[in-house]
């Protein structure tokens, strides 16, 4: 006689880990807003500079296509961040009728500022509260989910949506 199934399908275990894995993530992001220093800026502002910061300099019309916004809307965005300084405009080497975005020194100590805000503060928690094993397990589990759930062009994705406050 077949025994019963498990009452926990595989399709059912993976749609629970997807919502505790959503949960936590949601979680992780808003404790990381709470602990950055905003300067007041948007989540589009901070989102453009985290993306210059990865991916260095680039032209307006890269930017918003890469930030997926119209160009209108970044060239607001743009304004507000140059206005703070924390942004350069250059001419574009290849085409003098371009402008070419790139970080000043300001908006680089911003980025990083708020990036070693939010590493101090998870690698304190996890060092305090896991056991070694438990941190072994931690990061052997996010090697397999950066393995199995992104590609090369999701995984630069999402870092930039992780550096966003």
């Amino acid at each position: 006689m077949p025994s019963s199934p498990d009452p926990v399908t595989p399709v059912a275990g993976a749609a629970a880990a997807a919502r505790e894995l959503r949960s936590l993530v949601g979680r992780l992001r808003r404790r990381f807003l709470e602990l950055s220093d905003n300067r007041e800026l948007t989540p589009s502002q901070t989102s453009l500079l985290s993306r210059l910061a990865k991916h260095g300099p680039a032209s307006p019309g890269a930017l918003a296509a890469a930030e997926r916004v119209r160009p209108q809307s970044l060239g607001a965005t743009l304004g507000v961040v140059a206005e703070r300084g924390l942004v350069r405009r250059d001419p574009d080497p290849d085409d003098g009728r371009r402008q070419v975005i790139s970080l000043s020194d300001d908006g680089r100590a911003f980025v990083e500022g708020r990036r070693e805000a939010g590493q101090e503060w998870l690698a304190r928690a996890l060092g305090e509260r896991l056991t070694a094993e438990e941190l072994a397990t931690v990061t052997e589990a996010l090697a397999i989910l950066d393995r199995t759930l992104l590609d090369p062009a999701q995984a630069d994705e999402q870092a930039d949506e992780a550096d966003r406050p």
